[in-house]
Formats: C-alpha cells, sequence, structure tokens
C-alpha cells in the first residue's frame, strides 16, 4: 500500500528554491514598490510638509503680537477648543512654535497615519487580491518579503516626512521654531506612521479584502483619535492610551520631551511581530478572518446597477458620513466664540469681511464650510474612481459581458458618488447645524447651515465630472483627479488668510459658491456649476464608450 503527499502549491515550492530563506526578494519588492509609488509618495509627503510649512508661516501675519497669541490661547482654553486641537500645557507659554505644535500635531499626524496605511495594504493585501502576489511568489521570493517591503516603503516614506519638517521648519526662522523642537516634532509623525504601518500590517493579515484591511486600520485610528480627544478634555491617562497622544506630550517646542516616543516604538515592534506570525498561519489570498456567506440569491434591489454600486460604497459612504457629522458637530460647537476667538486678530478679521460682512460667527461658518464641502470631495473622488478600480482588477468584465452597458455601469457608480456626496454634506450640515444654534442661541441657524452645506453639492459634481472625464479617456491618469481636492484646500482654506489672487480661487468649483450664511444666495453659479458637471459627465461617458476596456 503507498500514500501519495499533495504536491506542494507554487509559493511553497518558491520557499523550498529560496532554501527557507523567508525575505528572498525583499530587495527587488521594495524598488518595485517604490517604483509605483514614483508619484503618490512623493506627492503625500510634499503635501504633508508644504502644508505645516505654509501654516507655519501664516502665524507670524496672522498673530503678529504676543498680545493676539495670548488671546487666542485663552479661547483655546476650553473643552471644544482643546478637543480640536491638544493638551493645555501647551497654552502657558504660547510660542509660534508651541502654536505650530498645538494646533498641527494632532491633526497632521491622522493623515500620516492614513498614508501610513495605504501605503502597506496597498503592497501586501492589494497584491494578494489581485493575484499579483501568488505569481511572484511561485519565483525565489520569501513568505515574508512582500511585508517587509511593504513595511519599508512606509518606514522611508515617514522618515523623509520627519526630515523635511525638521529642515524646513527649523529653516524657516520663526522665533520659537528652534532646531530641537522641530526635530522632536518630525520624529513625532513618525512614530504615529509607524505604529499605524504596523497596525495594517495586522489587519491585511486577518480579511481578504484591502478595503476591509485598510478599514479596520483606520477604524483603530478613529479609536486613538477620540482617546486623545477623550484625554485632553477629560482624564489625561486616557491620551495615554493613544498613538497621537504621546506625539503631543512629547511637548515639542515647550519641553522637547523625547520618552513619550518610547511607547510608539514598542507598540511598532509588537504589531509588526504579531503581523509576521499570524501571515504563516494562511494561505496568500485567504484572511484569517473566514469569509462570511452570503444570501443564496441576491435580493432584487441588488440585482440593480444603482443597487449594486450602493452595496459596494456603503462601508465608505456610512465611514464618511459618520465623521462628517462629527466634524461639522465640532466645527458648530466652538461658533458661539467664534467672535472672542478672533477678537483682534487683523488678518482673520480681514479674511472674514471679504467674505460677504456677515456676523463674525455667520463669516467663520462660511470659512469651516469649505473645509467640510472640502472633505466631501475626498469620498466622491474616491467613489467616482471606483469603476476604474473595477476595470484594472478584472472584476467589471464580467458585468461588462451581459446586457449592462458601459454607461449605465459608470453612470450607477457615479450616481452614488453624487448623491452620496450630497447626502454627506446634509449630514455634516445638519451637526453643524444642530450645535452651532445651541451655541449661539440662534435656531434660525439650522436651516441656513443645512443650505449652506448643500450649496456646495454642485462643486462636489464638477469634482465627480472631472474625474469621470479623466477616466473615460485617460484612465492610466485618473488618479490626476486629487489635483482638484488638493488645490480647492489650498485655495479654500488659505487662499484668504495668505491673500492669493483672485484668478486663482475662480480656477477651483468651490471658489464660485456663495459663502453662505455670510453671503446672500445666488443661483447663477450654481446653475452653471450644475450644467458644466453635466456636460463633464457626459463627456467622460462618450470616453468610456470609444476606448478599450483593461482586460486581465
Amino acid at each position: 500500500m503507498t500514500t501519495t503527499a499533495p504536491a506542494p502549491r507554487a509559493p511553497e515550492r518558491a520557499e523550498r528554491a529560496a532554501g527557507g530563506d523567508t525575505l528572498a526578494g525583499t530587495g527587488a519588492l521594495l524598488r518595485f514598490a517604490l517604483r509605483r509609488d514614483r508619484i503618490r509618495l512623493p506627492v503625500w509627503i510634499l503635501a504633508l510638509w508644504l502644508g505645516t510649512l505654509l501654516t507655519a508661516q501664516s502665524y507670524q501675519d496672522l498673530y503678529a503680537t504676543a498680545a493676539e497669541r495670548q488671546s487666542v490661547a485663552e479661547t483655546m482654553d476650553s473643552p471644544a477648543g482643546l478637543a480640536m486641537s491638544g493638551p493645555s500645557r501647551y497654552l502657558a507659554d504660547y510660542t509660534y512654535g508651541s502654536m505650530l505644535s498645538h494646533q498641527m500635531l494632532g491633526f497632521v499626524t491622522i493623515l500620516v497615519a492614513i498614508m501610513s496605511v495605504l501605503i502597506v495594504c496597498r503592497h501586501t493585501r492589494t497584491e494578494e487580491e489581485t493575484g499579483r502576489a501568488e505569481l511572484v511568489r511561485s519565483t525565489v521570493v520569501g513568505r515574508h518579503a512582500y511585508l517587509t517591503a511593504a513595511l519599508t516603503v512606509a518606514l522611508l516614506a515617514n522618515l523623509a516626512l520627519a526630515l523635511l519638517l525638521t529642515v524646513g521648519l527649523a529653516g524657516l526662522g520663526i522665533e520659537g521654531i528652534t532646531w530641537g523642537g522641530s526635530l522632536l516634532y518630525g520624529a513625532a509623525h513618525a512614530a504615529v506612521g509607524l505604529v499605524f504601518a504596523a497596525v495594517a500590517a495586522v489587519t491585511v493579515q486577518l480579511t481578504a479584502h484591502s478595503r476591509g484591511a485598510s478599514g479596520m486600520a483606520l477604524a483603530v485610528l478613529g479609536v486613538a483619535y477620540v482617546l486623545r480627544v477623550s484625554g485632553d478634555v477629560g482624564s489625561d491617562a486616557m491620551a495615554w492610551l493613544s498613538p497621537i497622544g504621546w506625539a503631543q506630550r512629547t511637548y515639542a517646542y515647550v519641553d522637547d520631551r523625547w520618552w513619550p516616543l518610547l511607547p510608539a516604538l514598542v507598540l511598532t515592534a509588537v504589531a509588526a511581530t504579531a503581523a509576521y506570525a499570524l501571515s504563516t498561519r494562511r494561505d496568500v489570498g485567504a484572511g484569517l478572518r473566514a469569509a462570511r456567506l452570503g444570501r443564496a440569491t441576491a435580493s432584487e434591489w441588488l440585482v440593480h446597477p444603482f443597487g449594486f454600486a450602493l452595496r459596494l460604497h456603503r462601508g465608505l459612504l456610512t465611514g464618511f458620513g459618520a465623521g462628517l457629522f462629527f466634524m461639522g458637530v465640532s466645527y458648530g460647537s466652538i461658533l458661539g466664540e467664534a467672535e472672542k476667538m478672533l477678537e483682534n486678530v487683523t488678518a482673520l478679521e480681514e479674511a472674514l469681511d471679504e467674505i460677504g460682512g456677515g456676523s463674525v460667527a455667520e463669516s467663520f461658518a462660511s470659512m469651516a464650510m469649505v473645509v467640510v464641502a472640502i472633505v466631501a470631495s475626498i469620498y466622491v473622488v474616491m467613489a467616482a474612481l471606483r469603476p476604474r478600480a473595477e476595470e484594472s482588477t478584472g472584476r467589471a468584465e464580467p458585468l461588462l459581458a451581459t446586457a449592462l452597458s458601459r454607461a449605465r455601469w459608470a453612470g450607477s457608480h457615479l450616481a452614488v458618488a453624487m448623491t452620496g456626496g450630497t447626502v454627506l454634506l446634509l449630514l455634516a450640515g445638519l451637526g453643524f447645524g444642530l450645535t452651532g444654534a445651541a451655541s449661539v442661541g440662534d435656531s434660525s441657524l439650522l436651516p441656513r447651515l443645512l443650505g449652506a452645506a448643500v450649496a456646495y453639492a454642485p462643486a462636489l459634481w464638477v469634482t465627480a465630472g472631472v474625474t469621470v472625464v479623466l477616466f473615460g479617456w485617460l484612465p492610466r491618469a485618473s488618479a490626476a483627479a486629487w489635483l482638484v481636492v488638493v488645490y480647492a484646500f489650498v485655495v479654500g482654506y488659505l487662499g484668504q488668510i495668505l491673500r492669493f489672487p483672485d484668478w486663482m480661487n475662480n480656477l477651483s468649483p468651490f471658489g464660485h459658491v456663495p459663502r453662505l450664511p455670510a453671503a446672500s444666495l445666488d443661483w447663477t453659479p450654481l446653475v452653471i456649476l450644475t450644467a458644466l458637471a453635466a456636460a463633464l459627465v457626459a463627456v467622460g461617458l462618450a470616453g468610456l464608450r470609444r476606448r478599450d476596456l483593461e482586460s486581465k
């Protein structure tokens, strides 16, 4: 009697060929990952670096005297102000350095964490989801090569950002921004980025889907943010449970404490070790968490193109909806303090006057609404780019082999993106209006802030239109749609403060929206933006009908 052992799978044969070296091929994969991210990573790093430097530079114009800085510090010393910024220890000596660390560190480290999560998920779980990882691992590539290459890319990106922040901030020569503080400020960003890179390394082992892995890692980031806020407003111990809280408690430019970064390094090492251990307990392409079985038959709603697209987008839409609602709540909670907060800040007062001449609270609400609308546009671009992801991964081809037309398929995703963006504005306006009306003591603000939020819907539709034009005619350049969002943020958020010329504002679709509730409603630009969005969508879908699909 003889027995026959099953033949080893291709990755297992490759690992044997690598002589048991689980890191074989890491260098080649690292170079490949850096080549693929040769545009994406520099854009991320430069945007974070320039945004921080522009903010630091603008402080000198906004708060030219110590009295103005002290006025802002007194206003920030409230639960709402501390929740928006960071711990009150920074307020004792509100120099330009402590102001930067207090107001920006907690915000920018969130973006750094998102960058790190996306890097790790893109170069590990996405590679497995598309089948490329199994193909590559059929050659002489070790089991841990992919994960090591992805973590190394995240490490290099975070170190590059930390170095640029150190040199850039210290080189500005601003009073209170020292070389030692700048080095710690940059290191704090890198520490948070590395923690969440390691967290993502764990989550990619748990699920078989890249969106699920990134969603779980970002959920951990959300919990870290809530803990940070709870610690800054209430018990300080809560903040010590959050990597963001550790970074803020370095008190860069105030005390320059390095030891709060030690927990971040320990957590990074522990999470990365756990990720390597978990990766040995699963197959390539599979996750440790078993996929949940769906219904035997699809519902009538799910077989409709719009219903199917909504099913694919519901997780992203839900996450952005919750985030924007609470963002509106945060802005609304400090609306009643806006006048006191901006008192004697000449540059901001002038910028608010240019908005439309309303009260300080109304003008502040108008300025904050731009930020809300730009965050909503991030969802719109992500949702409008989903057809490109479906096409490049080969999932669109079976659908389009049926009677479903390209226009209905792409149009369904686009309809979800545009409708979903409008719903997000409504949620943000509702949160803003509820707390804003309560903090000001004026119930009429609720419908006015709701209207102010929805007024940005045509600008979101134009952003979606630009995305579909790129997808339809230049699919490989679809990611360029993010330039609309970045440009709108820089011009809309900083343009009035830094006095950018009017033509720069006119190039952004968000620059033509009436600044409600400070200004009066003007329907003409909204109608023009809507017509422009419709034309862009038509042009984009025409291009999609004419070009070849990318097939697998």
